[in-house]
Parts: structure tokens; C-alpha cells; sequence
């Protein structure tokens, strides 16, 4: 067994990324309450998170919350999934970036999707200080999210064989 080298925590926020004992839901908890106590009382950025992850939990129950992708300088990412992943909630500083992971393929009646716009599987919504969030069509989408990752799953299963007949 090969022992990995310790690592150098730079943030709080790299520490609830990489530490076992706090949970993913923890660790969006901790982005939120980071982006939203700042100097004068915080930044937009914390509220505008903690809304779209009420609106993803609301639109389903069921969904589960991961933290993904932290490094030593990155200190990860909030990620909704349900069969697999559904969006991604990144922080930049002009703007809350809601990434679906297969938002190429999905309806997007309402025109929400507006950035990430020339990839083939990806579709991004960016979301910016004081932009209004059509809740409703945000919901629809998730749920399409949804329904499209349990029907891939469901494809994706085989049927099992069946046994040759004896002669």
C-alpha cells in the first residue's frame, strides 16, 4: 500500500474539501455562509447559491449533494446529482454558474441556458448580480435533468441472457 504525501491546506475551504468527517452538504453549507459573511456583510454570490439549491431540492427531493474536484489550490466544487450528475454550482466573482452536465441534450423552452452554449454535452446557465431566477423554468429543467440521467440508467442496464436450453 503507498502512502500519499500530506498535503498543505490553504483555506477553510480546501480543508472541508478534502476532510472524510464533513459531509458534502456541509461543505456547500460552508461556501454559502463563506460567500455570504464576507467584509460589509458578504456578497450576492452566497445568496444567489443558497436559492438555486433550494430550487434544486424543491424541483427533487431526491437528489443527493457531492463536493467534487478539490485540490490543494481549488478548493472543489457543489454538485447535484440523481443517477449521475445533474449540475455543477460554481462561484466566479461577476457570476453563479450553474453547469448541466447534459444540457446538450435537454429542452430548454425558456432560453435559461446562456453560456457554454457551442459544447456538445454541456449547457451553462450564468447567473449574475441582480439577474432575476425564473424559478419555474429552473425547476422544469432540473426535473428534464432528471428524467434524462434515470432513463440513460435504465437503458443502460442489459437484460440478463438467457440460459441455453438443455438438448
Amino acid at each position: 500500500m503507498k502512502l500519499k504525501r500530506p498535503v498543505a491546506v490553504e483555506s477553510a475551504s480546501a480543508f472541508i474539501a478534502t476532510s472524510a468527517s464533513i459531509s458534502a452538504s456541509a461543505a456547500i453549507d460552508k461556501k454559502i455562509k463563506e460567500l455570504s459573511s464576507g467584509p460589509g456583510g458578504g456578497d450576492w454570490r452566497g445568496k444567489t447559491l443558497a436559492k438555486v439549491r433550494g430550487i434544486i431540492h424543491a424541483a427533487d427531493p431526491e437528489i443527493v449533494e457531492e463536493w467534487k474536484w478539490a485540490k490543494p489550490k481549488s478548493p472543489g466544487t457543489p454538485v447535484w446529482s440523481h443517477g449521475s450528475i445533474v449540475c455543477t454550482g460554481e462561484t466566479y466573482k461577476n457570476a453563479v454558474k450553474m453547469t448541466f452536465a447534459k444540457g446538450a441534450a435537454l429542452p430548454d423552452p425558456s432560453g435559461l441556458f446562456n453560456s457554454s452554449l457551442d459544447g456538445n454535452v454541456r449547457r451553462a446557465i450564468d447567473i449574475h448580480e441582480g439577474d432575476k431566477i425564473d424559478e419555474g423554468a429552473l425547476k422544469n429543467l432540473i426535473r428534464a435533468a432528471v428524467a434524462l440521467n434515470v432513463n440513460l440508467k435504465t437503458k443502460g442496464k442489459s437484460k440478463p441472457k438467457p440460459k441455453p436450453k438443455p438438448r
